[in-house]
């Protein structure tokens, strides 16, 4: 198997530590520790990529421990863990400790996921640019080329025909106008449920536009007190609160001439919607504790979860920021809402992880993939790639049978008997699967399926209302 990201979870509470460990194992080699000094002989041992420390141990606190580790192993990405995000020991650790995120108690297991695979992404990034620089000091001028063939990765990387759709898809009409309006400097303000793929098409927007030579950074609007978020954003200088021991540039500053993706801008309090109004305004900010604004040519894309129309007319969401945000909305369906991506999206996700986990699994059993068209997928793409990742890790070479899925993906579809019952209630539902499986394979088209099944249109969409198979809207 090749090389996974190494975490450390460090937290004297075992069941805790247990339960970010069965989170994490799914994507990550996991380490545990109960205190700070079994995680430094951890430290000592193994080349650590992301240390994820809760603030209250009973030896010292995770703010204390962490400052050790920048000290003697500056590597590792650093988080923190704990109930209290405002406090002043968390706060104070922002720089001192050089730590990267905090994560709030009771923790959800996606954000959880997200979050530190943007840590383990942003070690990867660290370990590049230190081998970079090193291979630039002995080949001097090679910086210009280095940077070009950067930037044609990453275009590549995330072309618009890397995002993945059937014909007849309603991802095709949402890439179709996004690719036309990429390069114009409009904000873009993209809504969907969680795991649509909101980021990657922020992504792919930047790259595919004017400014992609220059920086795309990305904040969780939602994972952080506003005291943090203004000091992430807008920067500080040092002592304008507790815990600002130096200058520190805020993401909006790193972004100058680039974009800065704000992710979960729905879950942001009144008063900083206000701040971050005047930036959308007037392209300019105050950094905290200073006194001269500066200013910034930085494209907003923001993105949310939330009904933000909802949310203006609740007075929860001010209705001036959301027409700054919104100048031109785009929605990303569901994946319920375009079965016909499932096997497509699933073969992608085989493929990547296979390769990444080093295994030569190339295909999934005719039952799995009738198992994966059937499912209603309520986390998105996301959860596919949590479910495809684990069935890579839990098989050999062969190809992934459906004695892998999860227990709530695997139903028998081939089994007439399956559930009892008189023989016409089996018989009907073979028949429901029968339908069902060749509607999807052919994008509901109606009259491809209907040619498929010998049945006439009519006959087919009265047997779909019979079953309850019109493709949701």
């Amino acid at each position: 198997m090749a090389d996974r990201p190494i975490i450390l979870v460090v937290d004297d509470e075992r069941r805790s530590a247990e339960a970010l460990a069965r989170v994490l194992a799914e994507d990550f080699s996991v380490l545990t520790a109960s205190g700070a000094a079994e995680a430094e002989k951890v430290l000592e041992a193994e080349n650590v990529h992301v240390i994820l420390c809760d603030q209250r141990m009973p030896d010292q606190t995770g703010v204390e421990f962490l400052k050790v580790v920048r000290d003697r192993w500056p590597d590792p990405v650093r988080m923190i863990l704990s109930a209290y995000a405002d406090s002043e020991d968390i706060i104070a650790g922002i720089n001192e400790a050089g730590i990267y995120r905090y994560i709030t108690k009771p923790w959800e297991p996606d954000d959880l996921l997200q979050t530190i695979h943007g840590a383990a992404h942003l070690f990867r990034l660290q370990a590049e640019t230190h081998s970079a620089a090193v291979e630039m000091k002995v080949a001097a001028g090679t910086l210009e080329q280095a940077v070009a063939a950067k930037r044609t990765t990453l275009k590549r990387e995330f072309a618009f025909d890397r995002i993945l759709f059937a014909e007849g898809s309603p991802m095709g009409a949402v890439c179709d106008v996004v690719r036309r309006i990429a390069d114009y400097d409009i904000s873009v303000l993209i809504t969907g449920e969680s795991g649509t793929g909101k980021e990657l098409l922020a992504r792919a927007i930047h790259y595919n536009s004017h400014r992609a030579g220059k920086p795309f950074v990305v904040e969780n609007c939602g994972a952080l007190p506003d005291e943090l978020l203004e000091s992430e954003l807008f920067g500080c200088k040092k002592g304008a609160f507790t815990g600002a021991y130096e200058d520190r540039i805020g993401l909006f500053e790193q972004a100058d001439g680039g974009t800065i993706f704000l992710d979960e801008i729905g879950e942001t309090s009144a008063a900083f919607q206000v701040k971050l109004l005047r930036v959308l305004q007037e392209g300019e900010f105050r950094p905290l504790g200073a006194r001269i604004t500066r200013k910034v040519n930085v494209r907003v894309i923001a993105a949310t979860n939330r009904d933000l129309d909802e949310e203006v007319r609740v007075k929860r969401f001010r209705r001036d920021l959301y027409y700054r945000l919104a100048a031109f909305p785009i929605h990303l369906p569901p994946l319920r809402d375009r079965p016909m991506d499932v096997p497509l999206l699933a073969g992608r996700l085989l493929a990547d992880t296979a390769k990444n986990f080093g295994k030569t699994i190339k295909e999934f059993t005719p039952d799995v993939l009738a198992c994966l068209n059937r499912y209603g997928w309520p986390g998105n793409v996301r959860e596919m790639q949590n479910e495809i990742q684990r069935m890579v890790a839990l098989a050999g070479d062969g190809p992934l049978g459906a004695d892998l899925l999860s227990a709530r993906l695997r139903r028998p579809v081939s089994d007439p008997g399956n559930g009892g019952g008189l023989l016409k209630d089996r018989l009907e539902r073979v028949e429901e699967e029968v339908i069902r499986d060749s509607l999807v394979r052919h994008g509901f088209n109606i009259s491809r399926a209907a040619a498929e099944l010998g049945l006439s249109r009519v006959g087919l969409r009265a047997k779909m209302q019979r079953y309850g198979l019109e493709r949701a809207r």
